[in-house]
């Protein structure tokens, strides 16, 4: 018994050419499971560039696309990658698999959440309900998409913010980027002014203004009065821009507007404070 237990007993240098052995095959199959995600990366990207150049598809479709396709490529690539490594220690990987089935098995009352996040992704996908690049309102968000991936989604707020939702929390959905996007300004005026003639100066300022700017597909147009407030008369203008250009349109047509009134004599009222003293004779 002691015979066995006596370290002079052992082939050590059978053993550390075994793990040294094991060792190189590990690092072998680390540098090719990074050869091969970044040759496969490069694939998946390229042959979306030239989809998207070659087919009629939307850039953010593809980009939504290629996003998905990159996620489920990288956990295909560990799977084997795993599978690979239990090879190296001589584990039969039908048994990994058929552990695998049993594992996940067991585990997928436990996982509820994490199907209902695949099976949601899936179908904002198939309904091509969002896109990277859209602009959109989900889970108490708003922000732009910047990947649908199959468990988040990645929505960038307008402050910059990064906000990772999960896939079974976008129960509603609004998505602002699907089609033309309206512009609209109301401006006042004062009561003593001709209301005819404001009109007619604001028109011509918008039909200026849609010459000069490309991002305008429709208007801008005067509508005519929308409210009588309590110093001045709001009139309203709408536009149709490109998605995500009306914010730029409004704050050119608040200036350009404010300049037209200004150099025609016409008044933008603005509240007064009026302080009366009574004094005592």
């Amino acid at each position: 018994m002691t015979e066995y237990l006596n370290p002079a007993n052992y082939n050590w240098q059978a053993i550390l050419g075994g793990a040294g052995i094991i060792i190189l095959k590990l690092i072998g199959i680390i540098i090719a499971f990074l050869i091969v995600k970044s040759i496969g990366n490069r694939i998946i990207r390229n042959s979306f560039k030239k989809i998207t150049e070659r087919e009629n598809i939307s850039m953010g479709r593809a980009r939504t696309l290629e996003s998905l396709s990159l996620n489920v490529f990288s956990y295909i690539l560990i799977f084997i990658f795993i599978v690979m490594v239990f090879g190296i220690f001589d584990y039969d990987a039908t048994a990994l698999l058929a552990s695998a089935g049993v594992i996940g098995l067991a585990i997928g009352f436990g996982a509820q959440g994490l199907v209902s996040d695949v099976v949601t992704g899936f179908f904002l996908l198939l309904e091509k309900q969002i896109d990277v690049d859209d602009y959109v309102t989900t889970a108490g968000f708003s922000g732009i998409v910047e990947s649908v991936g199959l468990r988040t989604t990645q929505i960038r707020d307008f402050d910059g913010t990064l906000h990772f939702v999960p896939n079974r929390q976008i129960s509603s959905l609004s998505n602002h980027s699907r089609g033309n996007m309206r512009a609209l300004v109301d401006i006042g005026i004062s009561y003593n002014d001709n209301i005819d003639q404001a009109i007619q100066v604001l028109q011509e300022t918008c039909d200026r203004i849609a010459s000069e700017d490309e991002t305008i597909k429709e208007g801008p147009n005067v509508i005519g009065v929308q409210s009588l407030g309590s110093s001045d008369i709001v009139i309203r203008i709408i536009a149709k821009t490109e998605n995500m250009g009306q914010w730029a349109v409004e704050r050119k047509l608040r200036q350009a507007l404010k300049e037209s009134l200004d150099s025609n004599g016409i008044e933008i009222p603005f509240p007064h404070q009026v302080y009366i003293e009574k004094k005592s004779e």
